[in-house]
């Protein structure tokens, strides 16, 4: 897995490559967790690059997304889901739960 976040105006964007499983998924909660543990509750996830996503990796979304949402603080949103993801997602009933959007820019203009 390949993790790079950018602190932008708006929101904190996390751009995700490669295979999401078991071993790299606590790393990947880990910076979640540090950007809401910073204050920074609105956050852009970018699936653009991931090739695979197991049920950990939707623990460590699914964690954080109740993070940014507590109290109305902010919202955890996906943007270019690979058609891999798209279809887990699809497939676990998160994509109706989860804010999905085509493009990053979308994603990002949505806060």
């Amino acid at each position: 897995m390949e993790l790079t976040n950018v602190d932008m105006k708006r929101c904190t964007l996390f751009r995700l490559s490669g295979r999401i499983d078991g071993s790299v998924a606590p790393e990947l909660g880990s910076q979640l967790r540090a950007a809401t543990d910073a204050g920074r509750y609105k956050i852009v996830v970018n699936m653009k690059g991931v090739t695979y996503a197991s049920s950990a990796c939707l623990r460590e979304l699914i964690g954080a997304w109740k993070t940014c949402r507590r109290w109305n603080r902010g919202d955890l949103r996906l943007a270019e889901l690979s058609p891999n993801v798209d279809k887990v997602l699809d497939l676990t009933g998160l994509k109706s739960q989860l804010m999905v959007y085509s493009t990053e820019a979308e994603a990002v203009g949505s806060f």
